[in-house]
């Protein structure tokens, strides 16, 4: 196949992914769709990073109270990679595609990369702090589906904001805060 049937090729793929989209009757407009896709893709982006870093500590804690600490990670990384798929399925769902690769996540999300020769304390402060980054980008993003009318994302926001309070919750009381 020459370079140009290639491009043939994509822009019939493209074409078809935007008359499908388009072509949706859900109660939302497209660019309703389109808008909290974005927001989604962000919370996906988000929500990835911090299930890596999360996965990441899992393996490298260390110190006294490691077997505790290696069972609370993995707690949440396992709750995390779980809601990553409902997260990519609701942009589907809204006729939109996901983003995928390091280097999209890496472009979406404002949480960088953990260092695994951090302590478990500046691990667990890290943590703490990149569960609050998801909150915020939950809360940010609750408006452009709630104005849409878009009870099932603004569901999902609802449980994300649950659990990543949580997830901080718990990992404020072990580094001994309210």
């Amino acid at each position: 196949m020459s370079c140009a049937e290639d491009g043939h090729a994509y822009l019939r793929q493209a074409t078809r992914e935007i008359t499908m989209a388009d072509a949706l009757n859900t109660g939302l407009s497209a660019k309703q769709r389109s808008d909290i896709a974005a927001a989604l893709n962000k919370v996906l982006a988000d929500s990835y990073a911090l299930y890596l870093k999360t996965h990441g500590y899992h393996w490298n804690v260390r110190g006294p109270n490691f077997q505790s600490l290696h069972v609370l990670l993995e707690g949440q990384y396992t709750e995390e990679w779980t809601a990553l798929d409902a997260i990519a399925e609701r942009i589907r769902a809204l006729g939109e595609l996901a983003p995928q690769g390091y280097a999209a996540f890496g472009n979406l999300s404002s949480i960088k990369d953990g260092n695994p020769e951090n302590d478990w304390e500046a691990m667990l402060k890290e943590l703490l702090a990149d569960n609050e980054t998801v909150i915020r980008t939950l809360r940010d993003s609750f408006p452009v589906a709630d104005d849409a009318g878009d009870e099932a994302t603004a569901d999902l926001f609802t449980q994300r904001l649950q659990a990543h309070e949580k997830h901080a919750w718990m990992l404020r009381s072990t580094l001994g805060g309210k």
